[in-house]
């Protein structure tokens, strides 16, 4: 086992792990069991994420996303969980978390590792993030209480707004990694025909694709939006901490615009303590 996989299979504390993280403070105002249960979930597509993007031969990589999914199914298959899934066991089985939303993740994961999302179309960025997040949000909405079919949707529009909100806030990031996830179609509209990722984000009509990208990710949030109004309020209010955050978030991007050099954008704390006052307590 290569000093890359044994890092990946030492067990952290999941708090500690979250407390990293710009969600932290909308999953700390959950009850105790169910923000226990989220800093696991949170903890595992953590780990597999930094698989993806660690360095090291992809088939090594590969083989410990593989890893991750027979662990997983081991968990599913009562048998004792392994060193990479013990702490999943008990939110797997208070909250009825399904294993094929897992599995999904990982496959998310493993398209970034074999890059299949470069140079790929509307399809395939919508394949790309219902793996990485609305996945994420199909396990979440099951400890937060959404249920049926108001789970599925919250999970479906809000995994995408915020994925498609990481995408343009993290192009240059991503770009260091040799990863592009804006579409073709929007590239074509917008004229940009380079092949290379680095004269695709220099190019001066960038923002036109990148202007799509932040349309659909705006009528994301405001399907997510019309859905949570629909729920008890106590069921969805960390997804509206999240929500609140990152339209701003969305925002900011699009008023800075995407002619290099791009300054970086983040969600300040401000804005997560003033998003928890305001959706946190009832």
């Amino acid at each position: 086992m290569s000093g890359v996989e044994q890092r990946n299979l030492t067990r952290v504390a999941p708090k500690a792990i979250v407390s990293r993280s710009s969600f932290y403070r909308a999953l700390s105002i959950l009850p105790r069991e169910k923000r226990e249960a989220m800093y696991e979930v949170y903890a595992f597509c953590r780990a597999v994420d930094d698989i993806a993007d660690g360095g090291g031969p992809s088939d090594d990589r590969i083989a410990m996303l593989n890893h991750w999914r027979d662990d997983i199914a081991c968990l599913y298959a009562g048998g004792r969980p392994g060193e990479l899934t013990e702490g999943l066991a008990t939110p797997v089985q208070a909250f009825g978390l399904r294993q094929e939303d897992f599995l999904a993740i990982i496959d998310g994961m493993e398209m970034d590792v074999r890059r299949e999302i470069l140079g790929q179309d509307w399809a395939m960025l919508e394949l790309y993030c219902d793996r990485v997040a609305s996945a994420v949000g199909r396990l979440s909405v099951r400890i937060f209480g959404v249920e049926g079919e108001k789970g599925k949707q919250l999970s479906h529009h809000l995994g995408r707004a915020l994925q498609m909100t990481n995408i343009l806030r993290d192009l240059d990031e991503d770009a260091g990694l040799g990863r592009l996830y804006l579409p073709r179609e929007a590239l074509a509209e917008a004229g940009v025909d380079e092949a290379d990722i680095r004269k695709v984000l220099a190019h001066p009509r960038l923002g036109q694709a990148c202007a799509s990208v932040a349309t659909r990710a705006k009528q994301h949030f405001a399907e997510a939006s019309a859905v949570m109004a629909s729920c008890r309020r106590e069921s969805v209010r960390s997804p509206r901490v999240m929500a609140s955050v990152y339209q701003a978030l969305l925002d900011k991007l699009v008023r800075r615009g995407w002619t290099p050099p791009r300054v970086q954008v983040h969600a300040s704390k401000l804005q997560f303590l003033w998003a928890v006052l305001r959706h946190g307590i009832i």
